[in-house]
This record gives structure tokens, sequence and C-alpha cells, in this order.
């Protein structure tokens, strides 16, 4: 015996990656001045104290470029937060919360630490520039794509570490309170066929 399906009535689901509501998630990608500078801000201040901190605990901030480095991490976190927030909002259109802050972790984490490389990479590259060929030559070329790649790589191994222990603990909290303000995604609504 063979039991017949039975067809779903009203409309056709949606399948998992239709992206209709693109519009929609631009519209809530946009963000306000006040959430962009107040937001940049914080996340700058949050950032600056986490390198002071770990310049404090690893070597009691004897170092010439204490207000220096202060300032980078700063900076790079303040230009980063608005990018971040587009991008969170983006991405956890319509999710659940605990989507939301896996979002939000994943956005601040990687805009803060890409925008301070790159800005790291900018200063270390100028430095340089004064004992590189003249511009726009292929010796010019390799030199700027291999101090670049060094500089990066600097970054990634002694300047990651300045985001510790301080940087994660705002990190999470930042993440946590991003996600809490995100709307609850509505429950789809399914219709379970007898």
């Amino acid at each position: 015996m063979s039991n017949p399906v039975k067809r779903h009535k009203g409309p056709a689901p949606r399948p998992a990656n239709d992206n209709s509501n693109l519009r929609d998630r631009l519209h809530a990608a946009r963000i306000g001045w006040s959430d962009a500078m107040f937001g940049a801000l914080g996340w700058g201040a949050a950032m600056a104290l986490s390198a002071q901190a770990a310049l404090w605990l690893s070597m009691a901030a004897q170092t010439d470029h204490y207000w220096s480095i202060t300032a980078l991490l700063f900076g790079g976190a303040a230009l980063a937060w608005p990018l971040s927030l587009a991008s969170f909002r983006f991405l956890a259109f319509g999710r659940s919360r605990e989507a939301a802050f896996a979002a939000a972790f994943l956005c601040l984490t990687i805009f803060t630490i890409g925008v301070t490389a790159v800005i790291f990479a900018i200063i270390y590259r100028n430095f340089y520039a004064q004992w590189h060929g003249d511009a726009f030559t292929k010796l010019w070329l390799i030199q700027l794509v291999f101090t670049t790649a060094a500089a990066l790589y600097q970054f990634a191994v002694i300047g990651l570490r300045l985001y510790l222990p301080v940087g994660v603990v705002a990190l999470f909290a930042a993440s946590f309170l991003l996600a809490r303000r995100t709307p609850r995604a509505k429950p789809p609504k399914s219709v379970l066929v007898p």
C-alpha cells in the first residue's frame, strides 16, 4: 500500500538561499551619525585602554611609543566601528540573538584588526619609503609589496597581543550589547500538514 503524498497548500516555501530581502538588509545596514560617532569614540577608547593595559602588564609601559601605540589602536578601532556596525546589521538582519552575537563578534574582530593593521602598514611603509627606489618602477613595486607584507606580519605577531586581555572582554561586551539591541527574529510561519 502506498500512501499518497499530501501536497502543501498555500505559498511555496522559500529556499534557504533566497536573497529577496536584500533591500531590507541594506536598509537595516544604514547607520545614523550618532551611532557611528559615539560608537566609534567608545570602541576606540576601549581598544586604546586595551593597548595601555597590555603595555603596562607586559613592560610597565617602558616604551617611547606608548602614546603612538595607543593612538594607533584608538584610530584603527574608531575607523573600524562604522564598517563593523553596518556589516553587523546587514548580517544579523532577521536572525536570532545568538546569530546576531556571532555576527557582531566576527565583524568587530575582523574590521578592528584589519583597519588597524592597514594603518600600521601605511605608517611602516612611509617610514621605509626614504630608502625605496623611484616611484612606480618595478623595484619600487617589489619594495612596496614586501614592505607592506612585512608590516602586516609584524602587526600580526606583535600587535595582536595588545588586544589581550582587556580587548577580548570589550569585544564580548560590545557583541552582547549589539546582539541585545537587535530586534528578535520572527519565527517562520510553517503550516503543518496532517
